[in-house]
C-alpha cells in the first residue's frame, strides 16, 4: 500500500519560509516522479510543482524562483522548500505520485500566511 505524508505546514509572515516533506512508503520511491499541489479554501487543486524520477523539475508560473522541489531517494522523501510567502500561497499542500497507473496522495498539510 502505497502511502504518502505530508509534514512541514504552519503558521508564517510575509516574506517568511517554510520546508515542507512528503515521505512516501509502499513504493519504490526512485522510480516515482512526485507531484506537489494546493488547494485553498473555496478554490480547486492546482498544481505547484513536479519531480521527475530522473530529478528534473516543473513549477507553475506563479511559484517559480520563489519555490524548489527536490527530493532525497535515500530518504524516500521529497520536499518543497518555499520562501518569499505571501498571504494567497495559503493553502493545503498535498504531495501526489503515480504508481502503475494509480494516483495517491497524502492527507495534506496547512500553510498559513498572515501578518
Amino acid at each position: 500500500q502505497v502511502q504518502l505524508v505530508e509534514s512541514g505546514g504552519g503558521l508564517v509572515q510575509p516574506g517568511g519560509s517554510l520546508r515542507l516533506s512528503c515521505a512516501a512508503s509502499g513504493t519504490i520511491f526512485r522510480r516515482n516522479a512526485i507531484g506537489w499541489y494546493r488547494q485553498a479554501t473555496g478554490k480547486e487543486r492546482e498544481l505547484v510543482a513536479t519531480i521527475t524520477s530522473g530529478g528534473n523539475t516543473y513549477y507553475a508560473d506563479s511559484m517559480k524562483g520563489r519555490f524548489t522541489i527536490s527530493r532525497d531517494n535515500t530518504k524516500n522523501t521529497a520536499y518543497l522548500q518555499m520562501n518569499s510567502l505571501k498571504p494567497e500561497d495559503t493553502a493545503v499542500y498535498y504531495c501526489n505520485t503515480v504508481v502503475l497507473g494509480e494516483e495517491y496522495w497524502g492527507k495534506g498539510t496547512l500553510v498559513t500566511v498572515s501578518s
